[in-house]
């Protein structure tokens, strides 16, 4: 079954667009700051006290920032693509048991 052509494939694409514009708005932004304060635990935690200006405190705050912004995307674009393809499989569903009724009807009369 090829669901690129049903409404399901058209719900995943819009879904997917729509994840990746509440990313974009929201969650670039807010990755970047949750991931840099979480680096920042992790760098004050190895190193103690104040981090310094180590080039090995910025690395792990800099990896933090980007697992962070690349969670968020995975959220924002993973979760509102399943739930599109979620709704346009439904919407399939929906459609075809209301095409089958209508030829049980046709059969029966």
């Amino acid at each position: 079954m090829n669901t690129t052509r049903g409404m399901a494939g058209k719900g995943l694409y819009v879904g997917t667009g729509a994840g990746i514009i509440l990313f974009v708005l929201v969650g670039l932004f807010s990755g970047s700051v949750i991931g840099g304060v979480i680096g920042l635990k992790i760098a004050n935690t190895i190193f103690g006290g104040p981090v310094s200006a180590a080039i090995l405190p910025r690395i792990i705050v800099a990896a933090s920032m980007i697992m962070g912004i690349l969670v968020s995307a995975m959220v924002f674009v993973l979760g509102t693509g399943i739930a599109g393809w979620t709704l346009g499989f439904i919407a399939d569903a929906v459609k075809g048991s209301r095409h089958a009724a209508a030829e049980v009807r046709e059969a029966h009369n």
